[in-house]
C-alpha cells in the first residue's frame, strides 16, 4: 500500500478489533451494571479473589492498569464493601488487599456472567481459531509495553 492510496477504515485491524472488542465490552459491562461493578472494578475483584493477589502493584500489573487508576478503583470498592486494606506487616507504607465477604459474594455472581460474554464471542470460532487467535492477540499485546489507566 502506498502512502499516497486512501486509508480505508474498514480494511483496517485495527478497526476491526476496536469493533469486535467494544462489542465484548459493552455485553460484558450492561451485566455487571447489575452488580453496581465496572470492568476495571471486575478484574480486581478476580485478581484479589482469584489469583490471591495482595498488593495493588500486583494487581495492578495483573489487570494491566497504572497504579494511579488502581489506587482509585481500590479506594472506591473499599467504600462499596467490597475489599479491606490493611497496612503490611512492619512497613506502613505497603497495602494489603483482602475480599470482604460481599466482595467474595460478588465474584460468585459475577462469574456466570463473565464465562456467558466469552461464550458469545468464542462460540462463533472453531476451537483451532480461538486458540489461533488467542495467541496472535497475545503477541499483540505483548508487543506494547504501556500501562492504561481504564480498561
Amino acid at each position: 500500500m502506498t502512502q499516497d492510496a486512501p486509508y480505508r477504515l474498514h480494511s483496517s485491524l485495527g478497526y476491526h478489533l476496536s469493533i469486535a472488542s467494544r462489542v465484548q465490552e459493552r455485553r460484558l459491562d450492561d451485566q455487571l451494571k447489575t452488580l453496581q461493578l465496572t470492568r476495571t472494578t471486575w478484574c480486581i475483584l478476580l485478581a484479589v479473589g482469584n489469583e490471591s493477589l495482595t498488593q495493588p502493584s500486583d494487581i495492578a500489573d495483573f489487570v494491566g492498569i497504572d497504579r494511579t487508576a488502581t489506587s482509585r478503583a481500590l479506594r472506591g470498592m473499599e467504600e462499596d464493601g467490597l475489599i479491606t486494606r490493611a497496612s503490611g506487616d512492619g512497613d506502613r507504607r505497603t497495602r494489603c488487599v483482602m475480599l470482604t465477604t460481599k466482595g467474595e459474594k460478588t465474584i460468585q455472581l459475577a462469574t456466570p456472567m463473565a464465562r456467558s460474554n466469552a461464550r458469545a464471542i468464542a462460540d462463533q470460532l472453531a476451537p483451532e481459531e480461538r486458540a489461533e487467535l488467542l495467541r496472535l492477540l497475545g503477541k499483540l499485546r505483548t508487543a506494547e509495553d504501556i500501562s492504561l489507566n481504564t480498561l
